[in-house]
Order: C-alpha cells, then sequence, then structure tokens
C-alpha cells in the first residue's frame, strides 16, 4: 500500500533517456500496484499548448494513460514550465487535473500538494513574471500563436530563465520559511509535499507548537526521484538510469 508521487522530470527530446525512465517506471509493479501517482508539474521542459503535435506528448499521454486503465489513478498539478497544460490533455492522458494547493487525505492524513514555485516569495522577479503570464488574456495571446511561433517562443522563455537562475542567488530560489508557515497554516495541515526547488529532502519543524514536515521532490535530470508515502511515513528514493 504506497501512493507515490513525482515531479520536475522536465522531459525533453535532448534527453530521451529520462523519457525512457519514465516509461519504464509508470509501466513497474511499484507503479502499477500504487494506491495513486500524483505529478506535482514540470513534467516537460516546455508545454506549447495541447495541440502540440510533437512525438513527446503522444508517448506522455500514452504512458499515463496506459496507468490509468490499469485502475491506477494518476493525478496532476501544473507547474511553471506546463502551466498551459489543460483539460484535453489531461483527457488524453488518463489523468485528473488538480489546482495547485490541493488538500488530500494520505492515510488518514491532510496533505497540502503543490508545485512549490509560489512558495519562493523572495524571487520578487520570477513571481512578477508568474503573476502576468497566468493570466487569461496572456494564455489567450500565446495560444493564438501558430505551433512553431510558440515553440520558438518557448525556446526563448527557456533561455531567460536558465540566464535568471544564473544570476540569483540560490537562497532566493529556494522557499520562505514564513511563506511555508503561512500556506500550511492556512490550508490546516502540517505536511506539505511539493517540488519545484529540485532539492530533494525532508524537512521536518515545529508549526503552532504541532510536529509538521515538509516534504521536497527531486527532479529527474540525472536520474529518477520518487517519493513513497505509505500509512507507515514517507521515504524518498531514487531511481536509477540503466
Amino acid at each position: 500500500m504506497a501512493t507515490l508521487f513525482i515531479a520536475d522530470l522536465h522531459l525533453d527530446d535532448s534527453r530521451p533517456e529520462i523519457t525512457q525512465l519514465f516509461e519504464t517506471y509508470l509501466a513497474s509493479d511499484e507503479a502499477r500496484s500504487a494506491d495513486a501517482v500524483y505529478i506535482l508539474g514540470d513534467l516537460v521542459e516546455a508545454w506549447i499548448g495541447d495541440d502540440d503535435d510533437a512525438a513527446l506528448p503522444t508517448r506522455i499521454a500514452q504512458a499515463t494513460k496506459a496507468l490509468s486503465d490499469h485502475g491506477v489513478p494518476v493525478y496532476f498539478i501544473v507547474g511553471n514550465r506546463d502551466f498551459l497544460l489543460g483539460q484535453a490533455f489531461a483527457d488524453r492522458a488518463g489523468f485528473t487535473l488538480l489546482d495547485d494547493g490541493t488538500v488530500h487525505e494520505l492515510y488518514g492524513r491532510p496533505t497540502l500538494l503543490m508545485h512549490g514555485d509560489v512558495l519562493c516569495t523572495d524571487d520578487v522577479a520570477y513571481q512578477a513574471i508568474r503573476k502576468q503570464v497566468r493570466t487569461p488574456e496572456w494564455k489567450a495571446q500565446i495560444m493564438a500563436m501558430p505551433l512553431d511561433a510558440r515553440r520558438a517562443f518557448a525556446a526563448k522563455a527557456r533561455a531567460d530563465s536558465k540566464a535568471h537562475t544564473g544570476s540569483t542567488m540560490e537562497t532566493i530560489m529556494d522557499v520562505n520559511a514564513d511563506a511555508v508557515a503561512g500556506t500550511m497554516r492556512n490550508a490546516g495541515v502540517t505536511r506539505l509535499i511539493h517540488g519545484h526547488t529540485h532539492r530533494p529532502a525532508i524537512h521536518r519543524f515545529d508549526l503552532d507548537g504541532q510536529p509538521a514536515e515538509r516534504i521536497v521532490l527531486g527532479d529527474w535530470y540525472e536520474q529518477g526521484s520518487v517519493l513513497r508515502v505509505t500509512p507507515e511515513g514517507v521515504e524518498l528514493q531514487g531511481l536509477a538510469l540503466h
């Protein structure tokens, strides 16, 4: 009995071995025997729309749909790289879209689920851009562009993001402790699971006199990273490339 969490795979044609690892893991006995699988954002390096006719989205949809058809619920929260992913692709891929900041009960314990980027409040420049690109007007403008133009735009956005990351202190790009505490307090939970920062760890701390934990999922750049949640506890595990 286990519920599995992954995030920040950043699947891209330039790293086919990671896409293969993703497909292999979703077809594994561990995934197929899970109570549920959650993907907490940044599944791909860049999502240009549900109408993308490239091969990678099709492979992703086939892998998640096969798991769903096997009877394992698959849940998805968009991240900063795939926030344009919508209901059309979710239907095709067989997963359920969740709002960022959803609370699900896992074996009797309410747990807050997030991508994690909204918790990085010290990165003021990023938060301003995030606010802009999440508006319906901005999304509509991007989706009105031809696919090739969207691909070019996504490539530039990735380059800009890399430049911002390279010139910004790591502490600024990490979560803000007060933002974490306030968000958990407002949700009425003592456990939070998120991705985004690529710093896998289980942080245990005190929240208003109660023991609390914040679990950060790992990225899939050099290996896979999975969180197993069971009635007995939580465990972060790596998946080696073969």
